[in-house]
């Protein structure tokens, strides 16, 4: 719980400052029998980030990082539209989309567990590649679509709540089940301690690395379906740009250490919504566009280092060491 509690200040201390700025934020307003808010807007759209990066910390714990999951939000995304455009079944095109999705965090996770190669680079490939295809597959155009059944993923309501949101949740439920009730995540957390002690052990090393390539990847296509069914067309080019260091980011400032080991669930759902509470935080208090993204790597700076426990035992000590050599010279 204390690795908590700065993620929880700092999110507390963005919606106070939300409040200030914005008359009525915390304001739920059911109209036609749907949910309305600055609250369940900040959830709606953080829940893509949400979903990638609940599949990155997993990576992270095993001592890796995907730098790819960006592109695969694209492919998947530009695939599913394709398919429907192409008069194909709403059913079809998602399966065919997180297949695909799948299979290429199969890809990275072999890279990485099977070929040696480092995974940084080893998705530093499909990062680069990827976004290639998605363009591919769209032909370098955006693809419209208007198929209400692919609108509830992203931009629809369910018993009067968001269907991303509800997405989400249950995502996170069945991860936390299979990673906290089971032995999959001691497991985990072995292999991203010491893939080879972990070997040594028993544990198939190679295998939990793969899978959680591929539970990283289908986040990430979930996440790709969300984000294009909300604006009912795929882009390629722009499509989940820069998602991966958002994510990232949250899994980091949800207190899971980049060196592998443990991971916090929770931590990283707080890192993705402080993170999506402070875009909303930009435009309420009027950050000029020109510096928008100079200000959220600012706040991210701070709040990276409020996590810091080394740089906090370094400030609150030397504050210490002054009070009291003020008290002793008085």
């Amino acid at each position: 719980m204390r690795r908590l509690l700065w993620p929880l200040v700092i999110l507390a201390a963005l919606l106070a400052v939300n409040v200030l700025f914005t008359p009525g934020f915390f304001s739920i307003q059911v109209r036609e029998g749907h949910l309305y808010g600055s609250l369940i807007d900040i959830l709606r759209f953080g829940a893509p980030l949400i979903l990638v990066a609940l599949g990155m910390t997993l990576v992270i714990a095993t001592g890796g990082i995907d730098l790819s999951v960006g592109s695969v939000v694209a492919i998947s995304g530009a695939l599913a539209c394709l398919q429907i455009s192409q008069d194909a079944g709403v059913f079809t095109a998602v399966v065919l989309a997180l297949g695909l999705s799948v299979a290429l965090g199969v890809w990275n996770g072999f890279l990485v567990a099977n070929a040696g190669i480092q995974p940084i680079i080893a998705t530093l490939i499909l990062m680069v590649a990827g976004r290639g295809l998605a363009q591919l597959i769209t032909d370098g155009q955006i693809i419209t679509v208007n198929d209400p059944a692919f609108k509830l993923i992203g931009g629809g309501y369910l018993l009067t709540v968001p269907f991303g949101i509800l997405l989400v949740l249950a995502v996170l439920a069945v991860t936390a089940f299979l990673t906290r009730r089971l032995a999959l995540g001691m497991l985990i957390e072995a292999v991203g301690g010491n893939a080879e002690a972990s070997r040594l052990a028993g544990i198939r090393a190679r295998g939990i690395i793969v899978m959680v390539y591929a539970f990283a990847a289908l986040c990430a296509g979930v996440a790709g379906l969300m984000i294009s069914s909300n604006v009912s067309s795929a882009d390629g080019n722009n499509a989940g740009l820069w998602i991966e260091l958002d994510a990232i980011l949250a899994v980091v400032i949800g207190g899971t250490s980049l060196a592998g080991g443990r991971f916090s669930l929770a931590g990283t759902v707080l890192g993705a919504l402080i993170i999506q509470t402070l875009t909303t935080t930009i435009y309420s208090i009027g950050v000029p566009p020109e510096t928008t993204l100079l200000f959220k790597a600012l706040v991210v700076t701070v709040v990276c280092l409020l996590q810091s426990a080394a740089f906090r035992e370094k400030v609150f000590k030397r504050r210490a060491r002054t009070a009291g050599a003020q008290e002793v010279a008085a």
